[in-house]
């Protein structure tokens, strides 16, 4: 009366023809003992037989059985303790537990339950019930096998899934940088003299606003990771509406006019206008190009009002613009320019003093000169070439 639909999950699911699953029979009575072993060989799974607690526990660890069938009362160890040092291991207590008890020993039926026992079987057998109890506590076993095995399946399907995922998405991110600031450097390639200038940018920038996060209590709730990475995203396309302002005035080797400085100023709104319109294309105001958006509008603003294209004061100003406005000043003035020699490091940072409260907001630019020689140290390891 075998039940042979059973099958059986090891690291795929097999039938039964293809697995026998293993019993282990503990008693340390050797009529018991022999009786079931050859109960168990009939019904055509494999068994092992072991005499004492001690001996059964060693036996498990060498080969996890699909099922054991548990005397009580044994030598060593009793069946009680056996139970509950199986079903205390996380690798074996899964493992189903057949208490072996007498027939009116309803004290022991409970104790065999409360020490962790799947289900019991009395002395003396009954054969039908002792095949149908086997049978059962193998299926219940392999039930578990099964949603073991899937779920270990899952959880590997998953993993893979994300680290996928992780992969496309730095493809992503890395395509989006490269592409940003080659748009960038495009605009940016017009004026030859400019070099390293995207470069050296938008790593003072970053630190710049780590500083701010760090050293600031204002700035810590506004200025997260995702600010920190926006800025050093975004922060190249400052003056990419350069690209509207003709040869003659953005490469004069002199003082501009009246009417070359007002044409000049555009390119804070081509800028602008240009991010603005790509942003609008993604219909999500919580990304790189919104930063990028407000540094190129506004990064000629000044604290005190008097900058361009609007004429904002203080915090009016998005702070990614005023962040970036005092690294573009003190790079512009440490570099050669068609219409400018190089000033010192030092000579920049009086300058940058002198602005506090004017030009920059004071926050930014007293803490940029209480780190300068951070910014010192970023405009000289990325010389113009």
């Amino acid at each position: 009366m075998t039940d042979t639909s059973f099958s059986r999950l090891t690291s795929s699911p097999h039938q039964l023809n293809d697995y026998s699953p293993l019993i282990l029979w503990v008693d340390d009575d050797e009529t018991s003992l022999d009786f079931g072993m050859h109960f168990i060989q009939r019904l055509h799974y494999r068994v092992q037989g072991a005499t004492d607690g001690e001996q059964a526990i060693q036996m498990v660890e060498k080969e996890k059985p699909d099922l054991i069938l548990l005397d009580i009362q044994m030598p060593k160890m009793n069946g009680y303790d056996v139970c509950r040092i199986l079903k205390s291991n996380p690798e074996t207590n899964m493992i189903p537990i057949l208490m072996i008890t007498g027939l009116a020993d309803k004290k022991a039926n409970i104790r065999g339950i409360q020490a962790g026992a799947d289900d019991y079987i009395t002395k003396p057998y009954d054969i039908v019930l002792l095949e149908s109890r086997i049978n059962n506590s193998l299926k219940r076993k392999i039930y578990y096998d099964q949603i073991l095995y899937y779920q270990q399946k899952l959880e590997h399907y998953n993993k893979d899934l994300e680290e996928e995922i992780c992969h496309r998405i730095r493809e992503i991110i890395d395509t989006q940088e490269v592409t940003i600031f080659a748009l960038a450097k495009l605009a940016e390639s017009r004026n030859r003299e400019t070099g390293a200038h995207l470069e050296r940018i938008r790593s003072s920038c970053r630190e710049l606003a780590i500083l701010l996060k760090k050293n600031n209590p204002k700035y810590r709730t506004i200025i997260d990771d995702a600010f920190i990475n926006h800025i050093f995203l975004s922060s190249p396309l400052h003056d990419i509406g350069k690209v509207g302002v003709s040869d003659s005035v953005l490469l004069k080797p002199a003082p501009l006019t009246k009417e070359e400085f007002e044409e000049a100023k555009q390119h804070t709104i081509i800028g602008g206008q240009t991010l603005e319109s790509a942003e609008n294309k993604l219909q999500t105001h919580n990304n790189f190009l919104k930063m990028g958006r407000e540094i190129a509008y506004y990064h000629h603003e000044k604290w005190d009002g008097t900058g361009y294209p609007y004429g904002l004061t203080s915090e009016e100003i998005p702070l990614a613009a005023r962040i970036l406005a005092c690294s573009d000043v003190y790079d512009a003035l440490t570099h050669k320019r068609v219409y400018k020699s190089a000033y010192t490091h030092e000579e920049a940072c009086d300058i940058i003093h002198d602005s506090c409260g004017t030009h920059f907001d004071p926050d930014i630019s007293f803490l940029f000169l209480e780190n300068h020689r951070l910014f010192k140290e970023i405009s000289s390891r990325t010389p113009d070439g």
